[in-house]
């Protein structure tokens, strides 16, 4: 393999012409990069990007942390993160953190030594303290999950209009007494949820009743099985379930398939993401939308921004209440 000193010898330029050449610099005559391009040609020469990166001090990689790389939920939003970077000839590695603070700093680590050039955190259990330290003196955006009153920049939708449409959707439908399955509060959508939920309650004079508000510490399908069977147990079992997942939801439906319990005669149900899945239960799920490969575009264009030094706003996008046959009489 041809090397840049052969280049530079069969151009009858210097590899310090070659190089800017290689960097795009103006300097270069029009007669030179032609020689310098017929010499590339003649020799099959790959230029080293690696040795590239170094030099301009980057390394066109991108890191996008996530919990958990089983979640679909992250899918769409990783297909737009990468479709945009590489449109931008930026690499993204996916780290999936497990919220482990051992593994983050690994990924912290290759900021610091500047073995990436950004990062998009989709971890809502991120060390939010380390994570602003390092956004001091890097580009840092978060998705979906984000710090209140932060600096960081972000992309969301918002959670708790999306909550309130869910749920004021059931009520509409003749459901007064409807169970909120959650996820930990200590993550900020989950606390935006609730609040959505207990907001359209309130609104139409509804009761809340922390009997029928159920926590789980993970997003899986059992959590979603195993909160409806406590709701079932209840001494006034609710008659629909509003979720805070479509995993969860999904998991409701199957334990409720299970009882012989009709969805959505006997109990309706939403959940939300519409993640693809959601399309394929039996009945089919209504969720609320999120425009998730939009978001991931919209976050890999913010970082890019940032990058560049440019300033960057929070950007809340859209949401969409989808009807299915899950809440359909």
């Amino acid at each position: 393999m041809a090397n840049i000193q052969q280049v530079a010898q069969k151009a009858g330029v210097s590899v310090a012409t070659v190089s800017r050449f290689l960097n795009g610099n103006a300097k270069v005559t029009s007669k030179t990069k032609l020689k310098v391009e017929d010499a590339i040609k003649e020799l099959n020469y790959e230029p080293s990007i690696l040795g590239r990166n170094l030099r301009n001090s980057e390394s066109r990689l991108l890191l996008v942390l996530i919990p958990s790389i089983s979640n679909p939920f992250y899918t769409e939003i990783i297909n737009g993160i990468e479709d945009t970077a590489l449109n931008h000839q930026y690499n993204i590695l996916l780290c999936d953190t497990d919220s482990n603070p051992e593994r983050e700093n690994i990924y912290f680590d290759l900021m610091r030594r500047k073995l990436a050039d950004g990062i998009i955190s989709m971890d809502p259990a991120v060390n939010r303290e380390k994570l602003h330290e390092l956004a001091e003196h890097h580009a840092i955006i978060q998705c979906s999950e984000y710090t209140e009153n932060g600096s960081i920049p972000y992309v969301t939708i918002d959670n708790e209009a999306a909550a309130y449409q869910a749920v004021k959707h059931l009520i509409k439908i003749g459901h007064h007494k409807i169970a909120l399955i959650n996820s930990d509060e200590t993550f900020l959508y989950a606390r935006q949820r609730r609040k959505g939920y207990e907001k359209a309650l309130t609104e139409f004079n509804l009761p809340i009743q922390e009997d029928w508000i159920y926590h789980t510490h993970q997003l899986g399908f059992e959590n979603g099985q195993q909160a409806v069977r406590k709701l079932l147990h209840l001494h006034d079992p609710p008659t629909a379930i509003f979720t805070v997942s479509d995993i969860l939801a999904i998991g409701a439906l199957k334990e409720l398939n299970a009882r012989g319990i009709q969805v959505p005669n006997d109990m309706a149900v939403i959940g939300f993401d519409k993640i693809i899945f959601s399309s394929m239960t039996n009945p089919t799920l209504t969720t609320i939308s999120q425009p998730m490969y939009k978001m991931g575009c919209t976050a890999a264009t913010m970082l890019l921004d940032k990058m560049k030094g440019q300033p960057v706003d929070n950007i809340t996008l859209d949401h969409e209440l989808v009807i299915r046959e899950s809440t359909m009489g």
